[in-house]
């Protein structure tokens, strides 16, 4: 791992406390692995829409939902390899204003990430997820802005990757990078199953990672030397500049 002057780090900016583990946990993983400085944005605790299963325990408050929700996301993070901080903007509905913008802004000039991980653009299912990607996109450009705070270190281009949907039918998915995350599944798989309020998905999850395995596999060729059985996509905002197109 290279020192602090040029360590390379990464932005994930998560609707919810579990939905970095479902959808990004493998790039995390990796790229932690490979010496990122991984850090996650969790904009509320989906103490409302998203905790079910603690809900029917029955007394409980939405502080006493948040506390478990917190400690589930951390333990996840921590096995990923990730630093993480909550935001606490609140669950359907998320909502944000403009102090939390340069909030986030703050975040993105204090980690000067090498890429942005966040939500699809459309889910008709749930409002949040876009909104979580408007203010990241938006909080990006600010950081970007030389206007903005003076005289502090400005935010680069970093690439932004929207993670796959939870219903990606519905949300005009087009995917257009396929991430090999066969090296890092067994540890993806132990940060899902810290979610234990959400413990219907932890299959399912499984099953997209391994339906993307195949696509994976199938895009570099069958008999390529290397063999993908687990993967995540995303599909990236901006064009890819390159002077090499192999």
């Amino acid at each position: 791992m290279s020192d602090k002057t040029t360590q390379k780090s990464a932005l994930v900016v998560s609707a919810h406390s579990a939905d970095f583990v479902w959808r990004a946990g493998g790039a995390i993983a990796l790229h932690g692995e490979r010496g990122y400085q991984m850090h996650i944005v969790c904009l509320s605790f989906g103490e409302r829409g998203e905790s079910a299963k603690l809900w029917r325990k029955g007394e409980m408050t939405e502080e006493k939902v948040k506390a478990v929700r917190r400690e589930e996301a951390t333990a996840a993070a921590e096995i990923l390899g990730a630093t993480i901080e909550f935001f606490d903007l609140g669950d359907y509905p998320l909502r944000c204003d403009k102090e939390t913008l340069f909030r986030l802004a703050d975040v993105y000039r204090r980690v000067q990430p090498h890429f942005v991980l966040t939500h699809s653009l459309q889910d008709p299912y749930n409002y949040d997820h876009p909104q979580a990607t408007h203010l990241a996109q938006e909080a990006r450009i600010i950081a970007q802005a030389e206007g903005y705070r003076p005289g502090e270190k400005i935010v680069g281009a970093p690439p932004v990757y929207c993670f796959e949907p939870h219903q990606p039918e519905q949300c005009n998915w087009k995917p257009d990078v396929l991430l090999d995350i066969t090296a890092v599944w067994q540890k993806k798989y132990r940060a899902i199953q810290c979610m234990q309020g959400q413990e219907h998905l932890w299959e399912y999850y499984t099953r997209v990672a391994l339906q993307r395995g195949v696509q994976a596999q199938r895009n570099i060729g069958i008999t390529a030397d290397k063999k993908i059985t687990h993967g995540e996509d995303y599909q990236s905002i901006f064009p890819r500049v390159t002077e090499d197109l192999s």
